[in-house]
């Protein structure tokens, strides 16, 4: 049996490729049809073989090397998620507003179930007014979920 794919299965496949982490319901909105419809179409995709997991992609431009040891990174451009993390490796963190790199001090926002790093108390407080209506819708989405 050939299962065709149509353009609501191509749009939950490219939608989970930029956010696998995207809810059902998120994917739902974003492309104007049911939760129940997303939920179906994912269950078929995956019972056919297509999606096999929803795996993280590493960033490896993120990721320093501990001093003492050297560890040797690949990345295939085939497989973006082939990154070799060991014990010892960082991730340089960027100011959500300013972009800048975090130092020694993390300031973070929290809100529903997201989190927000910044470099400084001034980025912070910008971030907060700049996204006050978003954060609290976000925060009264989540709450009437619950």
């Amino acid at each position: 049996m050939v299962h065709e794919l149509d353009d609501t299965d191509i749009k939950i496949i490219s939608s989970l490729q930029q956010d696998g982490r995207k809810s059902f319901r998120q994917i739902a909105r974003e492309l104007g049809i049911s939760t129940p419809t997303v939920q179906a179409r994912y269950k078929r995709l995956v019972n056919i073989g297509l999606i096999k997991s929803i795996s993280p992609v590493i960033d490896s431009t993120n990721l320093t090397r501990p001093q003492k040891k050297q560890i040797q990174i690949h990345v295939s451009t085939q497989k973006p998620s082939d990154v070799n993390i060991e014990p010892g490796m960082s991730v340089k963190m960027t100011c959500a507003l300013c972009n800048g790199q975090i130092g020694d001090t993390t300031h973070v926002l929290k809100f529903a179930n997201f989190e927000r790093f910044f470099c400084c108390v001034t980025c912070k407080a910008h971030y907060k007014e700049k996204n006050r209506k978003r954060i609290e819708s976000v925060i009264k989405r989540i709450n009437e979920e619950n």
